[in-house]
């Protein structure tokens, strides 16, 4: 067991050279970069659709099974890997934060729903019939990434961005981040909560610095998401500590050290509790 690479854009060859996005079918991608079936990370965003074959799609731990219609979008420092079919044909692109916010300022790629939490689902699966409205966007993305066109970049990006809505449209309709009057209240939450979770574990802590009382954010996050705030925090805590220990130089106390744990036994406790097993024995697990 070794610890996992991080890839960034610079990684991946392709015919449109630009650094901060990369366009490609998925054979083609496969081909070129056969490193990626091993798990890994990437600092940048990345969206993939298959439109044939099967396999899996491990995400941070979960495995999904795929089948032409899976669309998935992963978000920077997810760790990652693919069991895939000789006959698995597909999209796949990988586009940074700062090309996406930059070109269009007065939106974040942070704020589409599907992208607003690393515990949100990464994966939307499109039936046959609803296939046909967003394909012919993936395909001109091809297409445009292999012209000279003088604005190749800016086309490719609201095509991307056209892509974005289409993909938004179908996870709120078909998960349980429900379009919400308190949804600007949960994406500050899990905004502070990648901020603080390594130092901060009390959920009063959160609700100090959101000028609400717990009470009314413990309301909030169990309408919406249906968790408490203290579940919220312990689910990535725990994620966090799984990924920290799929690297084999870091001990387990390293690993609760790090993420802000001086009491190592609870730490312990905690976990099993969560994932039914102790770190040791999740790491063991990984082999």
């Amino acid at each position: 067991m070794k610890k996992e690479p991080i890839y960034n854009i610079d990684h991946f060859k392709a015919d449109f050279g630009k650094k901060e996005l990369y366009i490609n079918t998925f054979k083609n991608h496969l081909k070129i970069h056969p490193f990626i079936e091993k798990p890994h990370r990437h600092n940048f965003y990345l969206l993939v659709l298959f439109t044939n074959g099967s396999g899996t799609h491990e995400i941070d731990f979960t495995k999904y099974d795929i089948k032409p219609g899976s669309l998935f979008v992963l978000q920077p420092g997810q760790i990652h890997h693919w069991q895939l079919s000789n006959d698995i044909e597909g999209y796949i692109f990988f586009y940074s934060q700062e090309v996406y916010n930059l070109y269009f300022g007065n939106k974040k790629i942070e704020d589409y729903p599907f992208y607003q939490s690393v515990m949100n689902q990464p994966e939307i699966v499109f039936e046959m019939g609803e296939l046909a409205t967003i394909l012919p966007y993936f395909d001109l993305m091809i297409t445009e990434s292999q012209t000279n066109h003088q604005r190749k970049e800016e086309k490719l990006l609201n095509l991307l961005d056209c892509i974005h809505i289409e993909i938004s449209q179908k996870y709120l309709s078909t998960t349980n981040h429900k379009s919400h009057s308190y949804n600007y209240k949960i994406h500050q939450l899990e905004q502070l909560l990648e901020q603080y979770y390594k130092t901060e574990k009390s959920p009063s802590f959160y609700a100090e610095k959101m000028n609400i009382t717990l009470k009314h954010l413990n309301r909030i996050c169990k309408d919406i998401l249906n968790q408490t705030v203290t579940e919220l925090i312990t689910n990535r805590v725990i994620l966090e500590a799984k990924r920290l220990l799929t690297n084999a130089s870091k001990t387990v106390n390293q690993v609760a050290d790090t993420l802000g744990f001086e009491n190592y036994s609870y730490f312990t406790r905690l976990f099993k509790k969560q994932t039914g097993m102790t770190p040791s024995e999740f790491r063991k697990n990984l082999n």
